[in-house]
């Protein structure tokens, strides 16, 4: 039941970071690397104002600003300086590095006993431990896949999501594409700055190297969320995400816990992590021909 509970808490924690990658993936169809950068950048900036004694929702909210603001600059970067979009992800992504250090100063800051907004809310749920977490993580993270949905449905929500697959159409309308990329990129990254924060006051510190690997967890998270639900539309994809992220954790647990019986240890867990990855887009292939087989 605790393996359950921990898969569960990470689930929706890192869900909030699958729902950006979500967005700039796959309503904007932009390979944004500068996750990688804005998922420490929030747990690096809320993990220092917690330990200079700022409120812990003041922190997790600053975070998400500064992780909004470093999306905002990849999609500047990209629209009006023509810079690839790959490439405008990874100078983001590394000059977050040498940008966390300086907030933090230094690789790792620890936060134990210091107030956690997870713990402050939890309390609020009066439920008792384990599941006071649980139900606080889960409700940060539908709440923000609610947010995502009721903005999808409006005149700009609506005009970001075409953006993304008829740039020219959205101009056509009077819209500026450009526009719509550095919006949804600095929401994206908000997003994902927001996770980073949370993950760190959940953990109990925040290191400059935790994001290593954000992008490939958000993408797997998406790509086991589509595979099991099948989404055909918005609301239905945001909460694949969020699945999806709750079974990748899972896995990564399971495989953690019960890999020393096949020969893996705690340093294979960026291998671990490949292959849950490496099945998730296989499945779909061999899934087809089989029933092409079949037929």
């Amino acid at each position: 039941m605790s393996l359950l509970v921990h898969a569960l808490e990470q689930g929706f924690l890192y869900g909030l970071m699958a729902l950006g990658v979500y967005m700039s993936f796959r309503i904007l169809r932009f390979p944004d690397l500068s996750v990688d950068g804005t998922f420490p950048l929030g747990a690096a900036l809320a993990a220092s104002m917690i330990v200079s004694g700022y409120d812990p929702f003041l922190a997790s909210a600053a975070a998400t600003g500064a992780g909004a603001l470093a999306g905002a600059f990849t999609g500047i970067l990209s629209s009006r300086f023509r810079i690839q979009g790959l490439l405008a992800g990874v100078l983001t992504m590394t000059m977050l590095y040498s940008l966390n250090l300086r907030i933090m100063g230094r690789p790792n800051l620890p936060l134990l006993g210091r107030p956690s907004a997870l713990r402050v809310a939890a309390e609020w749920t009066g439920l008792p431990a384990p599941w006071a977490i649980l139900v606080a993580a889960a409700l940060a993270a539908l709440a923000a896949k609610l947010l995502l949905d009721l903005f999808f449905r409006t005149d700009l929500g609506l005009t970001l999501r075409a953006s993304g697959g008829n740039p020219g159409l959205v101009q056509a309308y009077g819209a500026n594409p450009g526009n719509m990329v550095v919006l949804g990129l600095a929401a994206s990254n908000g997003l994902v700055a927001l996770s980073g924060a949370l993950v760190a006051q959940y953990s109990g510190f925040a290191d400059v190297n935790m994001g290593v690997g954000t992008i490939v967890a958000g993408l797997a998270s998406v790509i086991v969320g589509e595979m099991i639900l099948r989404p055909r539309a918005v609301i239905w994809a945001t909460l694949a995400a969020l699945i999806g992220s709750c079974l990748y954790r899972g896995a990564i647990l399971v495989a953690l816990r019960y890999g020393a019986a096949l020969g893996f240890t705690a340093s294979d867990l960026r291998l671990l992590t490949a292959l849950v990855v490496l099945a998730a887009l296989v499945a779909p292939v061999v899934r087809g021909k089989l029933r092409r087989e079949e037929e």
